[in-house]
């Protein structure tokens, strides 16, 4: 089966072949992923073990790997036809909200309300089991509303921040 995701405005084919090999942009890639909890994998990749969270909202995937986020969406070959047929893919317009992947202590806000900001730009940094996340914007917008404030404690799920 092959499936058109998008990370952060970047596209990737991906590719799990019948006898479960999994090719990336057609190059062959090992990989060992396992369910750990709700949203908690492991994976483990040239070698290198990661603790990854990942989280459904909207069709869109957001992942968090090595303390930073990446917002994505899988469209499998099903769903890229229909996408095509209508005339593209789907736009990155409206509201949309950065919610805490786990529960943590807000260390900083990184913007203001009324800040226009950039893709990829940090908008939160959130300290969990001693680390350090970097909660960047998925897309460029304006900020309108931040619902936190610095030394705050929150739970998984919270709405931090909503960007127009």
């Amino acid at each position: 089966m092959k499936y058109t995701t998008t990370i952060n405005d970047k596209k990737f084919e991906i590719e799990i072949t019948n006898d479960g090999k999994l090719l990336v942009n057609g190059q062959p890639r090992e990989v060992d992923f396992l369910h750990l909890d709700e949203s908690l994998y492991s994976l483990i990749m040239q070698n290198n073990s990661h603790e990854v969270v990942v989280e459904q909202r909207d069709g869109d995937y957001e992942v968090l790997v090595g303390g930073h986020l990446f917002t994505g969406r899988v469209l499998d070959e099903r769903a890229q036809l229909m996408a095509s047929r209508r005339g593209g893919g789907f736009t990155e317009t409206g509201e949309i909200t950065i919610r805490a992947p786990m529960p943590g202590l807000i260390v900083a806000i990184t913007v203001k309300e009324g800040d226009e900001i950039k893709a990829g730009q940090t908008v939160v940094i959130l300290e969990s089991m001693k680390m350090q996340n970097e909660l960047k914007a998925p897309r460029d917008g304006t900020v309108q509303r931040i619902s936190v404030e610095a030394g705050q404690t929150v739970e998984q799920k919270k709405i931090l921040v909503t960007i127009t």
